[in-house]
């Protein structure tokens, strides 16, 4: 196989070592059910205990307001889900055009259920309007706002610290969406006014299959999955400790990294998208390069399909993205792209580019050495070229 120069961070990442070594006994040794009243599973419970004191410890919360569940996905919907249930009536939802999959689909799902829905625009920047976030606070009845602190493709940070205060100012439940910068860049939630938060495991180089629903003391609303009470009752089913095992090191890890991926990565980050932009003519950054992820970027290539782009790259080991891989197959333009307006000859050659402590300046001079060459071939293709 092609030597892999892996660019899709912000897709899913590499389990780290440590990880897998912290999760290894829970397969083999401690492998009983943290729920039992028994010696041998209930001693598993003190592991399951410390990974929510390092998780909770990521994000500035207290340890019994973290629940944990199966991904981000699965949070998100007990956020919004859980809350509309607890209101019992018609809600009015606020959200913004660029949500995840996640969050977007479960809003336009509620709405089909009657509820109100506000999806707030964004500029060609990838930044909403807060004048329009507080004409819509103050329309009738808002009860919930769902927006996200970075977002998945361009990786735009949004000023969460000003949006949970002007919700909150309202007295509405606030829900965002953290799966991208958690374990990034820093969060401290005694410090921001967050009622509902969610996390994603394989983000941050934990395994796939778990999450975490941050509930604030005193916040309201009904479990999502109903049966059993482990998790103080918020989430049924029995908790799989391994992987939180593997979440709590994973936290640890990013906590000890946060200042390598605000400085490292970051700089190889900067460097692949200006060789980019250097050596590939009509090309462009899609979102504000001045408050982002530090290990997104995502480029805009005029008259050619990303999907050609990405299939290209493939041949030379380089794997990206060309928007979220929860929409992948899709032959429809990417709805964040779409939302900011971007120029109809760039709309379908958008490529995301998302890195990891665990990349190189090697995986940088791979994709500069081949990315031209392949963006000339498909423009000689391409009918849209200027001729």
């Amino acid at each position: 196989m092609t030597q892999v120069t892996y660019l899709d961070n912000n897709a899913t990442t590499r389990v780290a070592p440590e990880i897998i070594e912290a999760m290894e006994p829970f397969f083999t040794e401690f492998w009983g059910n943290p729920s039992s009243m028994h010696t041998f599973g209930g001693q598993v419970k003190a592991h399951v205990d410390l990974a929510r004191e390092k998780v909770a410890a990521l994000l500035g919360a207290q340890a019994d307001e973290i629940t944990f569940t199966s991904c981000g996905s699965e949070s998100n919907n007990a956020a919004l889900r859980g809350a509309v249930d607890f209101y019992g009536k018609p809600t009015h939802i606020i959200t913004t055009a660029v949500e995840h999959p996640a969050v977007l689909s479960v809003c336009r799902y509620l709405k089909s259920l009657g509820h109100k829905v506000t999806e707030l625009p964004v500029d060609g920047q990838g930044h909403i309007d807060l004048d329009k976030l507080d004409h819509a606070l103050e329309m009738d009845g808002p009860s919930i706002a769902s927006i996200m602190w970075a977002n998945n493709e361009t990786g735009v940070i949004f000023p969460i610290q000003d949006i949970a205060e002007r919700v909150k100012a309202h007295g509405i439940l606030f829900h965002s969406d953290a799966v991208q910068i958690a374990g990034k860049s820093p969060i401290d939630l005694s410090k921001t006014p967050i009622d509902l938060l969610s996390i994603s495991g394989h983000k941050l180089h934990a395994p796939k299959g778990i999450g975490v629903l941050y509930k604030r003391r005193g916040t309201k609303i009904n479990p999502f999955i109903i049966g059993g009470h482990q998790e103080s009752g918020h989430r049924a089913g029995t908790e799989n400790t391994a992987y939180i095992v593997g979440l709590g090191a994973a936290c640890d890890l990013a906590m000890k990294h946060m200042d390598e991926e605000q400085s490292r990565v970051a700089a190889m980050r900067d460097r692949l998208e200006a060789g980019i932009l250097a050596s590939c003519p009509d090309t462009n950054v899609n979102g504000d390069p001045s408050c982002r992820l530090p290990n997104t970027t995502n480029i805009g290539f005029k008259y050619i399909e990303g999907e050609a782009i990405l299939l290209m790259m493939d041949q030379y080991g380089i794997c990206a993205s060309s928007g979220s891989a929860c929409t992948s197959g899709s032959l429809d333009p990417s709805h964040v792209m779409v939302a900011m307006d971007v120029h109809p000859s760039a709309l379908h050659g958008s490529i995301r580019f998302s890195l990891s402590r665990y990349n190189t300046d090697s995986d940088v001079d791979t994709v500069l050495e081949n990315l031209p060459g392949i963006v000339t071939t498909l423009r000689n293709l391409s009918p849209y070229t200027p001729k």
